[in-house]
C-alpha cells in the first residue's frame, strides 16, 4: 500500500478521533445540594461522611450483594469474555478446518 495514503489516513483518523473524543469527556460528579429556587449550595464534610456510612451499613447488612458487578453472570465481565470466546473460536475453528482442504489448499499437505 502506498505509504502517502497510509500515513494520510491515519492522520485523518487521528484528528476525528479527536474532534469526537471531545464530546465525550465526563466530568466529575458535581457534589452540591441544589436549593429550591435552584441556587447551589455546599456539600459539607458531615455530610459526605454521613452518606459513607450508611453505604458501608447496607453493604455489611447485604452482604451477597457484593459489588454489583456480576462477574461469572453470562451478563457479566467472564461470562461475556467466554461466550465471545467461544463464538470466535468456533468461526476460527471452522475456517482452520475448512482451509486444510479445497481447491487452494497445498498439495502433499492433509
Amino acid at each position: 500500500m502506498n505509504t502517502k495514503i497510509l500515513l494520510a489516513a491515519s492522520l485523518i483518523a487521528v484528528f476525528t478521533i479527536g474532534l469526537y473524543a471531545e464530546s465525550a469527556v465526563a466530568f466529575a460528579q458535581y457534589m452540591g445540594n441544589v436549593g429550591d429556587s435552584g441556587q447551589t449550595g455546599t456539600y459539607t464534610l458531615e455530610e459526605a461522611l454521613e452518606l459513607q456510612r450508611r453505604r458501608i451499613e447496607s453493604a455489611e447488612a447485604n452482604p451477597a450483594s457484593g459489588s454489583g458487578t456480576p462477574y461469572l453472570d453470562a451478563g457479566g465481565v467472564v461470562g461475556a469474555a467466554l461466550i465471545a470466546g467461544a463464538v470466535f473460536g468456533g468461526i476460527a475453528g471452522a475456517f482452520f478446518i475448512r482451509g486444510r482442504s479445497g481447491k487452494y489448499a497445498a498439495m502433499g499437505r492433509g
